[in-house]
């Protein structure tokens, strides 16, 4: 019988309204299904322990009562599962909003929080293995705020049976905030690896929410998406051999064919015949994609092979401020005096003995694709602007002098050049990560019913 999982979120600050068309349409096959929210990033990870030290009851999605309060009724009637990684760096603050969340809509969750994924107190990033994509980084002289290993979906799987109609993990690996609802829900073996792996396939398909409707492909004149404002998120209808087809709720934006679930398909694969995960390694060089209708694509062919040993851990530090500062100039001469703009805060720095790592921008002449030093805005060759906006970017471990650099920028006002306006500053916290491989036994993954 086919299982229907959704996505209502693949980023912390996505889409707030998204998740309700996605249960309405899971509700109008009948009863049953899930809905996963993937609100998790590295920093976030490391961000949410920071909050969660000024206030034991933070640490959660800030987004979690707008993403559920609308949700939680139409899913506890139709009987759809909710999973999703907005504990962050605290599940239990986040369990206990969601029951008064669900107290105030007039339902009765069942409400599981999977832990186990904190090694704070464990990992030694001098002892373990550092992950291949950050070996050119230098290491970090600091104290560790977090630490977190990936986990996978048994906890989740297993709560589910334990009669979980909603569950909230921390740091677990994207796939599986899918993979658990269909082990659940098919009861697929552990060492049925080629099931593992397509329920891990669904997983990373949905995990970015939009991305495989039509929401990060999208470029005007060369991949056109219908109605992005009402961008319609993914559901997988999946079959208990493991095949299952991508789709999206009827009437919504976006859009759902080839093209847009290969380009999820390849996301953050590094070796598609040994995509790992704490469940399986997942292997995509046999999948095939097949047209099954308007906005819907048939998958099938995932293999798994045996997970890897080590689990993926990601660390954060903190790190020193980063303060931005920005000044607009528009008309005619706005290039000339966007670049005395940003000569005068060269100087000015340097003049106020301001030697902090900074770099300055002219957007609307060059930004993105600069370096740190101007090499292009400060190139008489390339192309005049009538609307640009100055930016400094500053960085310290003290945050007094971020401050005070960023203060030049506001002088401007009345120091000149002529016509400035508009500037926003903001001073905030960085914070570092690194990632490294660690033993499976350092993590310990679990899951507890709120209030048995």
């Amino acid at each position: 019988m086919t299982y229907r999982i959704g996505s209502g979120a693949g980023f912390s600050g996505d889409r707030v309204d998204a998740a309700g068309p996605v249960v309405a349409e899971i509700a109008r096959h009948g009863r049953g299904g899930a809905i996963l929210f993937e609100t998790i990033g590295e920093r976030t990870l490391a961000l949410g322990t920071l909050a969660r030290r000024q206030d034991p009851g933070a640490g959660y999605e800030p987004l979690l009562a707008q993403f559920l309060a609308p949700i939680l009724a139409p899913c506890a009637e139709a009987g759809i599962v909710i999973v999703g990684n907005f504990g962050c760096a605290n599940p239990p603050a986040a369990a206990d909003l969601i029951a008064r969340l669900a107290a105030d809509a007039g339902v009765a969750p069942t409400i599981a929080v999977v832990e186990g994924d904190d090694v704070v107190g464990a990992i030694d990033l001098a002892q373990h293995e550092v992950w291949e994509g950050e070996r050119a980084l230098p290491p970090v002289d600091a104290a560790p705020v977090s630490a977190n290993a990936y986990i996978g979906a048994r906890p989740i799987a297993d709560a589910i049976l334990a009669g979980a109609t909603i569950v909230v993990t921390g740091r677990v690996a994207d796939p599986a905030l899918a993979l658990g609802p269909l082990v659940a829900h098919f009861g697929w073996a552990w060492d049925d690896l080629d099931r593992i792996a397509a329920g891990t396939l669904v997983g990373h398909l949905l995990e970015c929410g939009a991305q495989v409707t039509g929401g990060y492909f999208a470029d005007p004149g060369v991949k056109d998406v219908p109605s992005p404002e009402a961008i319609g998120f993914p559901i997988a209808e999946a079959e208990a051999d493991g095949t299952f087809v991508v789709t999206k709720p009827s009437g919504t934006g976006g859009c759902v064919d080839r093209r847009t679930v290969t380009e999820q398909l390849l996301y953050e694969i590094h070796d598609p015949a040994a995509y790992l995960t704490p469940d399986v390694t997942l292997d995509i060089t046999g999948v095939e994609l097949a047209d099954d209708g308007p906005d819907r694509i048939a998958v099938r062919g995932a293999r798994g092979h045996p997970a890897p040993e080590l689990l993926k851990a990601t660390v954060g530090f903190a790190g020193d401020w980063l303060g931005e500062a920005e000044i607009s100039y528009a008309g005619p001469n706005a290039r000339a005096r966007g670049e005395l703009a940003a000569e005068t805060l060269r100087a000015r720095l340097a003049l106020r003995g301001l030697d902090l790592m900074h770099r300055i921008d002219l957007i609307g002449v060059s930004s993105a694709f600069d370096s740190d030093a101007g090499a292009l805005w400060q190139d008489a060759s390339w192309p005049a602007a009538e609307d640009v906006r100055v930016r400094l970017a500053v960085r310290d471990g003290d945050r007094p002098r971020v401050a005070a650099a960023l203060q030049e920028v506001t002088a401007l006002y009345c120091c000149g050049p002529a016509g400035g306006g508009g500037v926003r500053t903001r001073v905030v916290p960085r914070i570092e990560t690194r990632s490294a491989l660690v033993p499976r036994n350092l993590a310990a993954p679990r899951f507890t019913i709120r209030g048995a």
